[in-house]
């Protein structure tokens, strides 16, 4: 913008006038509470406007919702405005109220609705439409553009159709819109490939090429029984009579014949020694399963859905991913051993380790029940980064090698399955987090991409060119440390990726065909089942003899829709009981709503108990704080990772059961001595990888905590402050030394926290020996009524309107003016300067200042607004704005 100076000269012919007009006289016939309701009601109204349409099927147009939007957003700040000014003794309350409704409904919204809209409007629907156009003008050249663009947008900017709330019209924005595009993808994948092989063949043949150029048409051979049917792809037609003329050019002869019926030319997969490849493919069947965490209830359906899929294919093997220990009272009761019966009944194969199955080696019993869950497997396990050697409980069951013949209940590092004469070989990886998330004592590992690469290697050597990594490491978790698409990126060589550790529901497997930068790759896909047992995942891959992917196809059986298998229905009979008994003793406290305990499930635009605040994380530190203050009255706060609370609470009579499962690992609380700049690093970890989610997340009582996520990782904390006294907080300061409680678990550095680790080291952690789940039950007996709301306890400032600042605090001096980066309110009532400071955003000025308000020595690079001034007398010495002035 133009750049102005305003000096005294301008203050009599422009200020005075306007800044009378300015004055908030619109007031006089509503009360302050009356512009607060119909602020919130207005913003309501502007969410119901999309929600509600496509709640009854219908998506709202961005232009249909403007003039609710532009409503909402003028008569919110009306009365942002009013409350600031007011003297309401209820102000901030009003303010919070308003912004927190604001964000909701309008910043997370109805905004980002727009915004994806617009996407689908203006860009994905306009390819879709210029698709059909060059479909029906049989011009492959811009199909082939056109289809580029497509995976280019499909790839990188769908993920826009994700980011804002309302699940009715998300889900129709993905069907209308969304899924339509990913079907023509695929559609036109192979006729798309076939097509760039035909110009590459013209184009050597040109050169003089023609040995080149035949071994090119040669491969389109393999391709061209995948080939969309005419009736469904009519433009097929054209180009294979392409194919036959280049063909003939070099002296070939290639008469495919165009596909019929019903062959759509997605990812449809071929039965065994089928698929048009000289009856020389193979197609590996896969069942597979993730973190069930021995939720064994839902063991009887999932046993009735991997019966019936064997029914269709005979040759399927079934795989764990991981983390069948820890999360319910049948494993506090049976450690393992009711999760084992139920998986020898259904027939697995293999599994491989996840970080939860080395969570009682803290234990004095050490990893005994893992040792005897091993041992009565009727399946292997494979585990390549692991080292179990030094622990005897597991001496004779590990074994460091590839096995042609495995046994059952041993260890291996990798195993080859023979399956209708093909050998296919399986490799585990554990993430390296685990060491932070769990107690594996003497278990260690090693790099997940180094051991992979072996094992690839290993493999090829010895013939196997089919290759399935099971894996327990996240599918998107943090990629500093391990996850899955890295894993697919870095490793050529491995086919399919059947993963656990994050809880990811893949409704559809994730095709990785890209290196790390970005360069062609052999395809490999991702697949994994969410968690709790709730799906059944199911995979078929076709391989043509090379061992190369040419289809797969696969999907999530909800297992809770189907029959109990009555053999399993059985076994579970023998568990129940002793669980029913102790899971129904009630505690004698009452919950009107659920204590929710979310997850993202891979959408991190979603709440999750290891990224957010919640009523049950609240709950449980306050447990904390409690107990830890009745012995020590010096403790300030208490914290409580996220990854350490496992469950919800239902609505009613809360009961003994609930109150293990949500904190099932038998902690014990610590109190910690801890300066305030060590307290900071701790909470720069926790919200280190926001907004992914974190195990580490803590949830605080007695203190208030802001972050920035708009910052790079490792200085977005803003402030940390602890409750001196009732509703009075006071900021930490770094050189002090404060007193804070956790679980043990934590102050040992669990969740990687370095910083914890050298205090535990250094002698300043104290163990009190309380257990976590008993001191949770015993504050919830303490309350007259359990809360059912958050409160502010953790709050992510990026992006929030900051609140006014006093003038008297405003000034800076000549020498060292303050800085103010982002926008400044700066309440002038009975101020009479401003002076010596830089604003890296908008000024914004409120109230009635003395007879003459000087400004001196000031500089904005944003605007600067004077709209909500009471007064019209200005001596402005250096005021430079390099925006514009709102009066």
């Amino acid at each position: 913008m133009k750049k102005n100076t305003i000096k005294k000269s301008v203050i009599a012919t422009v200020l005075a006038t306007s800044l009378l007009t300015s004055t908030n006289v619109g007031y006089a016939n509503s009360t302050l509470q009356e512009l607060v309701d119909q602020a919130r009601k207005d913003m309501k109204e502007a969410a119901y406007a999309y929600v509600v349409p496509s709640q009854n099927g219908k998506i709202p147009t961005s232009e249909e919702l403007y003039q609710a939007l532009n409503t909402a957003k003028e008569n919110y700040q009306k009365a942002k405005n009013a409350v600031v000014k007011s003297k309401d003794k209820n102000k901030d309350a009003l303010l919070k109220d308003l912004n927190d409704l604001y964000n909701e409904r309008i910043t997370k919204g109805i905004i980002p609705y727009i915004d994806a809209y617009n996407y689908v409007d203006k860009y994905l629907n306009p390819i879709m439409d210029e698709i059909k156009k060059a479909e029906s003008e049989k011009d492959w050249a811009k199909v082939e553009k056109l289809y580029h663009k497509l995976s280019v947008q499909l790839k990188s900017r769908t993920v826009i159709l994700y980011r804002f709330s309302g699940k009715a019209a998300r889900d129709l924005l993905l069907e209308q819109y969304k899924e339509p595009a990913n079907l023509k993808r695929d559609q036109l994948m192979v006729p798309v490939t076939i097509y760039m092989k035909v110009q590459e063949a013209e184009k050597l043949l040109a050169d003089g090429k023609q040995a080149e150029a035949t071994k090119v048409l040669e491969s389109i051979r393999a391709l061209q029984d995948r080939l969309p049917s005419t009736s469904n792809l009519p433009i097929v037609k054209e180009l294979l009579e392409k194919v036959e003329e280049v063909a003939k050019k070099a002296g070939e002869e290639i008469k495919p014949t165009p596909p019929t019926g019903n062959n759509g030319g997605s990812n449809n997969g071929g039965g065994n020694n089928g698929g048009g490849n000289n009856g020389s493919n193979f197609e590996l069947s896969l069942m597979h399963t993730n973190d069930t965490h021995a939720k064994v209830e839902t063991a009887t359906k999932r046993i009735t859905a991997i019966k019936e899929f064997r029914k269709q294919k005979p040759n399927a093997l079934l795989i764990d991913a991981g983390d069948v220990f820890s999360g319910t009272l049948y494993f506090n009761e049976y450690k393992g051993q009711a999760d084992l019966e139920f998986m020898n009944l259904a027939g697995y194969d293999l599994m491989t380790f996840g970080n939860h199955e080395f969570d009682l080696g803290s234990t004095p019993e050490g990893h005994q029940a893992l040792a005897e869950f091993i041992k009565g497997a009727e399946f292997s396990f494979v585990s390549t980064n692991a080292d179990f050697s030094a622990d005897d409980k597991f001496k004779g069951l590990f074994s460091d090698l590839i096995s042609s013949k495995p046994e059952d209940g041993k260890i291996y590092n990798g195993i080859v399955k023979e399956i209708k004469g093909q050998k296919v070989g399986f490799f585990g990886l554990t993430t390296a987090e685990t060491k932070g998330l769990s107690s594996p004592g003497k278990v260690t590992f090693t790099d997940y991409i180094e051991e992979a690469e072996k094992a690839v290697k290993a493999f090829e050597k010895m013939g196997v060119n089919k290759i399935v990594a099971v894996t327990h490491i996240g599918y998107d978790d943090n990629p500093e440390v391990d996850n899955d698409l890295s894993l697919a990126a870095h490793v050529n060589g491995i086919d399919v990726i059947i993963g656990g550790h994050s809880h990811t529901k893949l409704a559809a497997p994730v095709v990785v065909d890209k290196d790390e930068k970005g360069a062609a790759k052999d395809k490999t896909i991702i697949v994994q089942a969410s968690s709790q047992g709730d799906f059944l995942g199911t995979l078929n891959v076709e391989f043509d003899n090379k061992g190369k992917i040419i289809s797969q196809n696969g999907k999530l059986i909800e297992v809770g829709k189907l029959a109990e298998d009555p053999e399993a229905k059985t076994i579970l009979g023998k568990y129940k009981p002793q669980v029913d008994k102790v899971a129904k003793t009630e505690i004698g406290v009452s919950t009107d709503k659920v204590l929710e305990n979310p997850r993202t499930n891979g959408d991190n635009t979603k709440p999750s108990v290891r990224k957010n605040e919640t009523v049950l994380g609240n709950l449980i530190a306050d447990g904390m704080l409690a107990k830890a203050k009745s012995l020590n009255p010096e403790v300030i706060m208490a914290f409580q990772n996220g990854g350490g609370i496992r469950s919800e609470i239902g609505a009613g009579p809360i009961t003994v059961g609930e109150v293990i499962i949500v904190l099932p690992f038998g902690n014990t609380l610590s109190t910690m001595q801890i300066t305030g700049a060590e307290l900071k690093e701790a909470f720069e970890t926790s919200f280190g990888v926001y907004p992914l989610e974190n195990g580490g997340f803590l949830h605080v009582a007695g203190a208030k905590v802001e972050f920035d996520s708009s910052k790079s990782k490792g200085q977005r904390v803003v402030s940390i402050s602890y409750e001196k006294s009732k509703g009075e907080y006071v900021e930490i300061q770094d050189n002090e030394t404060y007193t804070v409680a956790t679980n043990y678990f934590t102050a040992q550095g669990g969740d990687n926290y370095t910083v914890f680790k050298k205090l535990y080291d250094a002698g300043k952690v104290n163990d009190l020996g309380l257990s976590d789940w008993e001191n949770f039950r015993d504050h919830l007996k303490s309350l007259d009524k359990i809360p059912t709301e958050t409160e502010g306890r953790i709050v992510d400032v990026a992006g929030q309107v900051k609140e006014p600042i006093a003038a008297e605090d405003f000034s800076g001096t000549v020498e060292t003016p303050k800085v103010y980066e982002g926008d400044v309110t700066v309440i002038v009532t009975d101020a009479e300067k401003l002076e010596n400071a830089i604003i890296n955003g908008n000024l914004i000025l409120i109230g009635t200042p003395k007879e003459t308000l000087s400004i001196s020595n000031v500089k904005v690079t944003g605007n600067v607004d004077l709209s909500g001034i009471e007064g019209i007398n200005f001596d402005l010495e250096d005021l430079t704005v390099d925006g514009e002035m709102i009066l």
